[in-house]
């Protein structure tokens, strides 16, 4: 196994409103993401992960950060930076995106939240995407303004997630469909709530728009679902593998595109005015991708995560790389996603992967290994 580091805080890696309050309910580590420090773990990933699938769990995702893009030309920068096309999304309404540079890469797969005609979060995985979507706008002399709002996003996860949110917000919040996001007041204060999340399981993402106000959030929220045996938690491995959730960093980056990801549907080449790296990604789409991810089944002990990603052998040759590992318990077995050469993705393929200097057989399959409960991408 990889020997634990020691986590040493600098003041490059900003603080969340909420770490107190995990730090508190048990946090029992940390990583940074986003330039933040944000809770690792609190009893274990497998105790989470049944937490999450059995109760409501709560997470500290303040780490996601919001590009505001708001001003007159709002919609012509959120259509140009959007795979998608930004005119089929509606005043209230969130669409998971990608967000390409020029030649198809991958730069990040955030939420867009679309809060008015010509107002768009974008809600952020790991990466500095300000100053790529502020450059974007100075290069193309768009009067808009785009900057980081004071907003935290906290994060309420598993099955007993609507009875939890329907006691705080009240039944209108709590019947939101997935995918939709409304303001509301807490207590005088204004916050955004959508049904989203990052769990593979029915939840809601909470918008805090106060910094300061962060510790009287959590408590909130906790003692709300006490009633549901509410437990703090981190983003779990476990069931975002087996709900087919990939991860920016870890499963993608600028060397991948979208088609290569098997989400070639989330890129609308015909979209009003293009967007950046459309010409390569009709490239791509014309010719197929090169590479696929694909899931994958690997025999041997329970892994926990994987702290680099592992090369992937066929018939001794290598084929591509592991991105992502973890035990389900649901399964009995290690889950994944592979990267391989095109003709390696099929399913059934027999694979090796190395892990750590040892060598375990392995097989593709298709993912999600489990449908997601909050419903399909919009």
């Amino acid at each position: 196994m990889t020997e634990q580091l020691p986590f040493v805080p600098t003041p490059r890696n900003r603080l969340s409103p909420y770490l107190d309050s995990a730090r508190k309910s048990g946090m029992s580590g940390v990583t940074v993401y986003n330039h933040m420090v944000m809770p690792g773990i609190y009893e274990g990933m497998l105790e989470e992960y049944r937490a999450l699938v059995e109760d409501v769990t709560l997470w500290d995702v303040a780490v996601e950060r919001q590009v505001e893009i708001r001003g007159p030309d709002a919609f012509a920068l959120a259509q140009y930076l959007c795979t998608r096309d930004v005119s089929r999304v509606a005043v209230g309404q969130c669409r998971y995106t990608f967000l390409c540079n020029y030649e198809g890469g991958i730069l990040n797969d955030p939420v867009l939240l679309r809060l008015g005609e010509d107002r768009f979060w974008l809600s952020l995985a790991d990466r500095d995407i300000l100053l790529w979507a502020q450059a974007i706008a100075a290069e193309r002399g768009l009067d808009v303004v785009v900057r980081e709002p004071d907003v935290s996003p906290i994060q309420v996860q598993g099955p007993k997630s609507k009875p939890l949110i329907g006691d705080v917000f009240g039944e209108g919040i709590a019947g939101l469909p997935y995918y939709r996001c409304a303001w509301t007041i807490l207590e005088g204060l204004e916050l955004l709530v959508s049904r989203t999340g990052w769990s593979g399981e029915f939840g809601y993402e909470v918008f805090l728009t106060d910094a300061t106000r962060g510790s009287w959030l959590w408590d909130r929220l906790f003692e709300a679902g006490r009633p549901y045996n509410i437990k703090p938690a981190a983003p779990n491995q476990v069931r975002r593998i087996e709900g087919g959730i990939l991860s920016y960093g870890t499963d993608m980056d600028d060397s991948v595109n979208p088609y290569e990801l098997g989400f070639g549907r989330l890129v609308d080449l015909d979209a009003d005015g293009g967007f950046v790296g459309r010409s390569a990604l009709a490239a791509v789409a014309e010719r197929g991708p090169e590479r696929l991810m694909t899931g994958v089944r690997i025999d041997g002990p329970p892994q926990l995560g994987n702290p680099t990603h592992y090369p992937v052998f066929a018939g001794g040759a290598r084929v591509g790389r592991l991105t992502s590992v973890a035990y389900s318990p649901r399964f009995g077995a290690n889950l994944g996603f592979v990267l391989v050469e095109a003709a390696y993705a099929r399913t059934g393929t027999e694979l090796e992967v190395m892990i750590e200097g040892d060598r375990y057989p392995a097989a593709t399959e298709p993912f999600p290994f489990v449908e997601r409960i909050t419903g399909p991408d919009s």
